[in-house]
């Protein structure tokens, strides 16, 4: 029934972003029109949790190996908002988007949903 999901990044500078996720982490993508670009994202899971206000969400990028890619990602001019947390579900940290927001990534040492 339901085929996909579409995440919605929004910015104070939107085009700087897209080129972001087009230059930086080399999403791939397509131009809706305009330059519109819409990336196609790497295997996605879901989670769920309790929280006070509900109309807050947030975009967490997963990988296998954190340091790596926060190295790669720092020699692409990244900056790291957030020392590496380490949680007994995975390994966190944010990094800034040019357009001011932040986003997470993690490498979880749960199960991955995207593995199934």
């Amino acid at each position: 029934m339901i085929d996909g999901a579409h995440v919605i990044v929004y910015s104070h500078d939107a085009e700087a972003d897209r080129a972001f996720f087009r230059d930086v982490l080399e999403y791939p993508h397509v131009d809706a029109g305009g330059g519109w670009l819409v990336f196609r994202l790497p295997p996605a899971e879901l989670a769920v949790h309790p929280a006070e206000a509900a109309d807050q969400h947030e975009l967490y990028l997963m990988c296998s190996d954190l340091d790596a890619v926060m190295q790669k990602l720092t020699a692409r001019g990244v900056q790291f908002t957030e020392p590496v947390t380490e949680a007994r579900w995975g390994r966190l940290t944010k990094f800034r988007l040019p357009g001011g927001g932040a986003v997470g990534i993690y490498e979880p040492r749960h199960p991955r949903a995207t593995d199934l």
